[in-house]
């Protein structure tokens, strides 16, 4: 039996989806408003924007294109670490049920972000998934990963040991 493109991504995530929750959890949110630098995000800008990405998916593969112009972002703010365990969780279990239910042909439909009349770029929403949903979290996850050493929290394993667990 052929592997489809769903299934590769779908292992991707829920074996990626270990590392980021156990990141997230360490998260000191009482912290929100560290940042590394003068032109970096806020901590707790950051630890939503990870916890969120995996919402994505249904973004991409469920619409056509995502219009700046015409969403209202409103950010989320969590009580505590359950709750913004909570928030990955939610999101992370939707890109699941999606991704189970995707046939491969629709990686080849055409997706487009925007803001109004200006097109940032359209591409194959497989390849989407790949920059937007997988390597943009990766991104931002190791940027998570840097505030955290800086802040001088023990990091949890993620490819395999980490001096911290040693």
């Amino acid at each position: 039996m052929k592997t489809t493109l769903a299934q590769l991504f779908l292992e991707e995530l829920q074996e990626e989806a270990k590392a980021t929750r156990a990141l997230l959890a360490l998260v000191p949110l009482d912290k929100g408003d560290y940042k590394l630098h003068e032109k970096s995000m806020k901590l707790m800008s950051l630890t939503t924007h990870v916890a969120e990405i995996p919402g994505c998916f249904h973004d991409i593969i469920q619409k056509e294109e995502l219009d700046f112009a015409k969403m209202e972002y409103k950010p989320f703010i969590p009580l505590d670490t359950t709750d913004l365990l909570a928030l990955f969780d939610k999101k992370y279990n939707e890109a699941i049920a999606i991704l189970s239910n995707t046939a491969d042909e629709k990686f080849d439909e055409q997706w487009t972000m925007r803001a109004g009349e200006q097109i940032f770029f359209t591409m194959p929403k497989g390849k989407v998934v790949r920059t937007w949903c997988l390597n943009h979290w990766y991104h931002h996850r190791a940027q998570l990963g840097l505030y955290l050493r800086m802040l001088n929290i023990p990091l949890p394993s993620v490819y395999g040991p980490t001096v911290d667990l040693s």
